[in-house]
């Protein structure tokens, strides 16, 4: 009975992690490049069960020994195994601003590559977005959204010194002063890239940093001025992932309570001395 318990309690649990993944979805559907997190359950170890006196308990994945009173085999529930950003492209959204970039992927020789702007954080290390809502702060530079600052590809910081420049589709930046490079980055594993909140990505534990997308070979990709992506985040799939995953907990929940309530008139009738 204990065992059923606990599928069920694993199950509730699963469940609601996956709502609070598509909660976060829902609430970034209007953040400029956000990408959508998807998750992905996954059974625990099915169990052989056998009966008392056994010496082992085998595994579903172990060899069956016959005459050695096997029960049968025992689910032991579920759980999120991992979440993932879903770096498909998101539609363009003319705005008129000049310090807004939208940078979409032409081609990529990787099925999971992604082209990536590159930024500064606050330590002075190397951060990567797809949110192209960029401004101009009080000493000129082109930051995020949050502050951090958009890099070229030498690795510095651009000064525009206002709102009056032209990017071109392959990235190169113009002012009065003279023309830069943006620095666009290129991944062949955009599944490899940790979330690290404000819209910044971080390559995974002992991933090396990001290279130049100008100088992977199959790589191409357009920079569009006064344009931004959208979210990815499909509203009505979304929503109906949400009711899936709330029923399925509601059931798990209701399974619960049918062995509490077994669990109880255990303890309360059957032991009761008559």
């Amino acid at each position: 009975m204990l065992r059923g318990f606990y599928t069920a309690a694993s199950g509730m649990m699963a469940n609601q992690r996956m709502q609070e993944m598509l909660s976060n979805n829902i609430s970034n559907v209007e953040t400029p490049g956000y990408k959508q997190t998807q998750g992905s359950l996954r059974a625990f170890p099915e169990l052989l069960l056998q009966q008392m006196g056994s010496k082992t308990l085998p595994t579903s994945t172990a060899p069956v020994v016959p005459d050695q009173g096997e029960v049968g085999s025992l689910h032991t529930g579920v759980y999120l195994q991992e979440t993932t950003p879903d770096f498909s492209q998101g539609a363009l959204k003319e705005t008129g601003v000049s310090t807004d970039m939208a940078l979409v992927a032409d081609e990529l020789p990787d099925e999971n590559g992604a082209v990536l702007f590159q930024v500064e954080n606050s330590d002075g290390e190397a951060r990567y977005t797809k949110n192209g809502s960029f401004t101009v702060d009080g000493e000129g530079f082109l930051t995020t959204n949050t502050g951090y600052r958009l890099l070229d590809e030498s690795g510095n910081p651009i000064n525009t010194g206002g709102q009056a420049f032209l990017v071109s589709k392959t990235g190169m930046l113009t002012t009065d002063n003279g023309s830069t490079q943006l620095a666009v980055s290129y991944t062949p594993d955009a599944n490899g890239l940790v979330p690290e909140g404000s819209d910044l990505y971080v390559p995974g534990e002992n991933a090396q940093p990001l290279g130049n997308a100008l100088e992977n070979e199959g790589v191409n990709f357009s920079v569009h001025q006064n344009y931004i992506e959208r979210s990815n985040v499909d509203m009505n799939q979304t929503m109906t992932e949400m009711m899936n995953t709330y029923r399925s907990f509601e059931m798990n929940q209701r399974v619960l309570k049918a062995y509490d309530q077994s669990m109880q008139q255990a303890v309360s009738e059957i032991g009761r001395i008559r």
